[in-house]
């Protein structure tokens, strides 16, 4: 098992190096050019800047039983195909009884941003936040030991 992180622009990173290095469990970041990542502990994979790029890297190397974290409803929906477990930056497991409604939303809202329509954007992070995160992080590991 490993945790594989869409780590363009995610606000926990530091979380899950922290956790993984107690645990011994390996880390991959996966981003694109445009970044520079380097914890001293995790793998870090830079693809290029061409679009889905980071989500195809990380879904291709994603197996069974693995964590992977990310924003991005479409990866979840790929990880979750293949056995994997999938969460978000504020501690949403994603899953099969979710997944559903979250492209749905996703959809919507891409076609009001089409129309010229505007949405807000996601509220500030919070402590409160990290501390969803990093219980969901660590029930999803005591499931799977």
């Amino acid at each position: 098992m490993q945790i594989l992180v869409d780590a363009d622009a995610c606000p926990v990173n530091e979380i899950i190096v922290r956790i993984a290095r107690q645990k011994n469990i390996p880390v991959t970041l996966f981003t694109d050019t445009s970044r520079s990542l380097g914890d001293g502990y995790s793998t870090v994979v830079t693809v290029g800047k061409a679009k889905d790029a980071v989500d195809i890297s990380l879904i291709n190397t994603a197996k069974k039983g693995d964590i992977v974290v990310t924003q991005d409803y479409g990866v979840a929906a790929m990880a979750l195909g293949k056995g994997v477990n999938a969460l978000n930056q504020n501690g949403l497991k994603y899953s099969r009884e979710n997944m559903d409604r979250l492209l749905f939303e996703r959809h919507i809202s891409q076609k009001v941003r089409r129309g010229g329509g505007r949405l807000k954007g996601p509220p500030k992070r919070t402590r409160e936040d990290d501390a969803r995160f990093t219980a969901a992080l660590l029930d999803i590991l005591k499931a799977t030991e």
